[in-house]
């Protein structure tokens, strides 16, 4: 029979991880923020860019709930877990890519085609379209995440340290803040101003005013979001009972050893 404690880091662990190759694989779709919502796009001008409105990839929807799983599991088992299984995710969206690939390379059957003939040019351009994405684009995407994820579990622990057991809304929203900052503008300079050719490269000044666009939802995000922790927070201590809630809470945070 499971622990309740490593039941439930499975538990978290498992939603984390899927959350993460979900966002990775939708976020070759790019959408309207303003036109979802009603509105008409805005045009803002950042850094000498102008024309800039809410345009972002479909990967942002999930990637805040990703971030509020790090703080939680951050939370209850500590820099070791975040790590362990921020590592685990990397490994995971390489592998998943790479069977992507070879799904792509393989040739198609021609009654499959035929079966599809409606969609234009073919259904098999639209697959490698869909999930093809730049080699450049993953790359950035995962060192991003990566690095993301490392400033997120180190910015907690320190105001974890801070503030102690109190504030949980401070040490949660101040180490995403700065995590998605970091995630931001990691992801396009390395996609589009590093990866790309001559010619087809970004201007830092376009990677800084597209990235800042896209921190300005992550910070709302962040933001509205923040009454979730303390929702899961209430699950859990529910769950493992606040005794043992508590006691875990002290080890992720080095203050104490386990009683086990």
């Amino acid at each position: 029979m499971y622990k309740k404690e490593n039941l439930l880091f499975i538990i978290l662990g498992g939603f984390f991880i899927t959350n993460a190759l979900i966002a990775e694989f939708i976020a070759v779709k790019i959408f309207s923020l303003e036109q979802t919502l009603g509105f008409d796009p805005v045009s803002m001008t950042l850094f000498g860019e102008s024309g800039l409105a809410f345009n972002l990839t479909v990967g942002v929807l999930l990637w805040p709930v990703v971030f509020i799983m790090t703080d939680i599991i951050n939370e209850y088992y500590g820099k070791k877990g975040v790590r362990l299984l921020s590592f685990l995710v990397v490994g995971l969206i390489s592998y998943a890519f790479l069977m992507v690939f070879l799904a792509i390379k393989v040739v198609p059957a021609g009654f499959w085609l035929e079966q599809n003939a409606d969609i234009t040019p073919d259904i098999n351009t639209a697959f490698e379209r869909i999930f093809g994405q730049g080699l450049w684009i993953i790359i950035g995407s995962i060192c991003a995440f990566l690095i993301g994820q490392l400033a997120d579990v180190t910015v907690f622990q320190f105001l974890r340290k801070v503030t102690g057991s109190s504030k949980i809304w401070l040490r949660a929203t101040g180490s995403t803040l700065v995590s998605q900052l970091i995630d931001s503008y990691v992801v396009l300079f390395i996609a589009f101003y590093i990866g790309p050719p001559v010619g087809r490269k970004w201007t830092l000044v376009m990677v800084f005013a597209i990235g800042t666009m896209s921190y300005f939802y992550k910070f709302f995000m962040a933001v509205v979001l923040t009454p979730l922790i303390y929702l899961f927070h209430a699950i859990i201590d529910a769950y493992l009972g606040k005794e043992r809630a508590q006691n875990l809470m002290e080890i992720a945070a080095g203050n104490t050893t386990s009683k086990d």
